[in-house]
């Protein structure tokens, strides 16, 4: 069936199963792996939720079904040889049965595996470390000057660094561009860090922005309620 295409081109091993993995489709961080049958790809493309196969149990499984923490799936990919799934998701919740958000929280140091860590994407990295900065001690730190200072300090440091990269973009070199627009990016997540706005929430509106006009959106912003 013509229908079946895309399942007919998946390899699946000698057990009839094929490796997934589940990433986060806003930010790219690994959220799981697991195994799927064919049923388990039928189920999780008509139902837009992550099914798997349970080796243990020999069973079909949909993600969270008693946790609740379920991964909504917004597309699947096949990798070059055919025998991976990559799993696009929207994660509710904490993926790992330990309760952590990822599966992946085990990082090698110093040649041992140490629990805590988390493959945050460059961004989420930006945010935790000036969550970290702000509740520092003792050691000066520029990031917690602004956040002392308040909107009304961001807010100026935002525009000034704004004003520079527009003036970069006019008439300097790339490296310029890419070093004013570093410090924008910078100014914009202390921002977001004192109105507590996560990174997460601006992809997700950016996201939700996806198919719509710009033109239609600000015409959308601009007009009158009621």
């Amino acid at each position: 069936m013509a229908g079946e295409a895309w399942l007919d081109a998946v390899k699946f091993d000698e057990r009839g199963l094929v490796v997934v993995i589940a990433l986060d489709v806003l930010t790219g961080e690994p959220r799981m792996v697991a195994w799927a049958n064919r049923e388990a790809l039928e189920r999780t493309a008509s139902t837009g939720e992550a099914h798997f196969y349970s080796r243990s149990r020999g069973a079909l499984w949909r993600k969270g079904e008693s946790s609740g923490n379920v991964l909504a799936v917004r597309s699947l990919l096949l990798d070059c040889d055919g025998d991976a799934v990559c799993a696009m998701v929207e994660p509710v919740g904490p993926s790992c049965h330990t309760g952590a958000p990822s599966c992946f929280f085990r990082a090698r140091v110093d040649g041992a595996w140490r629990e805590g860590a988390r493959p945050l994407a460059m961004m989420e990295r930006l945010e935790a470390a000036l969550e970290a900065r702000s509740k520092g001690e003792g050691a000066r730190s520029y990031t917690r000057s602004l956040l002392e200072a308040g909107a009304a300090k961001i807010g100026a440091k935002l525009r000034e660094e704004a004003a520079e990269l527009a003036a970069a973009i006019e008439s300097e070199s790339d490296e310029r561009v890419a070093s004013e627009a570093a410090d924008v990016i910078y100014h914009l997540c202390v921002g977001l860090l004192s109105r507590r706005v996560s990174w997460r929430a601006v992809l997700l509106e950016l996201a939700r922005r996806f198919g719509t006009s710009g033109i239609d959106e600000k015409e959308r912003r601009s007009s009158p309620v009621g």
